[in-house]
């Protein structure tokens, strides 16, 4: 299904846009000059040149990989996007689909009528049918579903009953599997005799007659050894195999702990039923990291860059609203100690600075702790020690940096005891940010929730509202 290596190498992804862009304007351009001609040859003039501007620019799109245009499709506003979807040929609108992300195939799955979509899809496997099945139409999906044998559909089935954060919902079905009592040339024949091998096989799978996985052999080993030799002496009999209903975030981290370029997958009485790979390992280790950066920003999915103003408002409000809350209450501790500012102006220049370096420090601390526990490094065993070393580093920088400004402070307005106040609140609220940027991602974890979800939100509204009643509350006791 896929393309096996990317054409024109010497180019970047960036010229390849550029040139695409280029081409849309001039076909733009001279369509709308077209458009403002008069006369009996302007229909057959504008046909012509919008010929041989799409020409070119499909020309373009047939020497591109499938993931450079899916790409592309990414970086286009949504009228280019369909004007350069409908330049692409058919028999690539499977292999595209399954690169761009879901929203943006959302936008060209609505602008394919059903006869399209079924054309798109009957050349998929099994686990790419399931990638794309939610996204489809009911109608198309059960039209779908009766143009596949029942090994196939059984399959779909198998894969659509996972959830989509689970092993099942990614392996795949196509994988070569032999006996353990054939000898090395058996297998070298057979393998000769196949049309192609599924893609990353860097291993072949050793079962019994029932099925269940009784080794692996390597391809490397298969070609170094001996061709006389029996399978059961070469194959490797303890790999690393995974369960259908296992995190797959988790077995991505195996892959990349145990340099993986596929591995089998059991069920409960250790029958093969599939395999994972190092393609779909990356796709979900990038997908993880963009969702996270979201999650921790406050947006709820993912957004096409391009979507119309509503969606774009849907995704974004919530969290809005949240921090609309928490800036009206850091206002209102503000507003506790107005006769504090009117008494002592420099307060007001000043307390920006120790709200802004807490959010930074909090910021810091609560990303370090997110990427921690998705990599398991964070138990129960070791949360109290974590604790002390977030508040031993914070405390330190309070005193460094909080000194240093309250020397600023002093230079600026000729007073130590403000300059002390600036210090110690400086410090007092770096450790306010270190304690919460531990407690907030392993509480909302404790809830079952998403460490990173929103976590830069409430640690910026907890160090604002924190930072301004610590500064203003030292200087209102020590000063006026």
């Amino acid at each position: 299904m896929t393309e096996v290596e990317a054409k024109k190498p010497q180019e970047s992804l960036q010229d390849r846009l550029a040139q695409v862009v280029e081409l849309l304007h001039r076909h733009r351009l001279v369509e709308d000059l077209t458009h403002r001609q008069e006369g009996q040859n302007q229909e057959r003039v504008e046909s012509l040149v919008h010929r041989q501007n799409l020409a070119e620019l499909q020309r373009k799109l047939d020497d591109l990989h499938s993931a450079d245009v899916a790409h592309i499709l990414e970086a286009l506003p949504l009228d280019d996007r369909l004007t350069v979807w409908q330049l692409v040929k058919a028999e690539r609108d499977g292999d595209i689909l399954l690169e761009v992300s879901d929203s943006v195939r959302e936008t060209l799955i609505a602008d394919m009528d059903d006869h399209e979509i079924l054309a798109a899809a009957k050349d998929m496997d099994a686990d790419e049918l399931a990638d794309l099945a939610p996204e489809l139409p009911r109608d198309v999906v059960h039209e779908l579903m009766e143009t596949l044998d029942a090994q196939q559909r059984e399959r779909v089935r198998s894969a659509l009953s996972y959830e989509e954060d689970q092993v099942g919902a990614l392996m795949d079905f196509e994988m070569v599997t032999i006996r353990e009592d054939v000898s090395l040339e058996v297998v070298l024949r057979y393998l000769r005799r196949l049309k192609e091998l599924p893609g990353h096989t860097d291993k072949l799978f050793v079962v019994d007659y029932d099925g269940v996985l009784k080794g692996v052999l390597p391809i490397k080993r298969l070609l170094v050894n001996d061709p006389d030799k029996q399978v059961a002496e070469v194959m490797a009999d303890d790999p690393v195999s995974f369960h259908p209903d296992e995190d797959a975030y988790d077995a991505a981290q195996a892959f990349e702990r145990y340099d993986l370029i596929s591995a089998p997958v059991v069920d409960k009485n250790g029958k093969l039923i599939g395999r994972l790979t190092i393609d779909e390992m990356v796709d979900l280790i990038r997908e993880e990291s963009e969702t996270e950066v979201l999650n921790m920003a406050g947006l709820r999915e993912e957004e096409d860059i391009f979507a119309s103003v509503w969606k774009s408002l849907r995704n974004r409000w919530a969290w809005l609203a949240i921090n609309l809350i928490t800036a009206f209450i850091a206002s209102r501790v503000i507003g506790l100690f107005e006769g504090s500012i009117e008494k002592l102006v420099a307060l007001a220049a000043l307390m920006p600075i120790v709200a802004g370096i807490g959010g930074n420090s909090g910021n810091q601390t609560i990303t370090m702790i997110v990427r921690a526990m998705a990599l398991d490094q964070v138990s129960t065993g070791n949360t109290s020690r974590l604790m002390r070393k977030e508040l031993a580093v914070s405390l330190f920088n309070g005193v460094v940096w909080g000194g240093v400004i309250g020397v600023v402070a002093y230079m600026l307005y000729g007073s130590w005891s403000l300059g002390i106040v600036m210090t110690a609140a400086m410090t007092l609220n770096l450790l306010l940010a270190a304690l919460m940027g531990v407690l907030i991602p392993m509480t909302l974890t404790r809830m079952g929730r998403d460490p990173a979800l929103g976590s830069s939100v409430m640690i910026t509204a907890v160090t604002d509202s924190g930072g301004f009643f610590i500064f203003l509350g030292l200087a209102t006791l020590f000063l006026l």
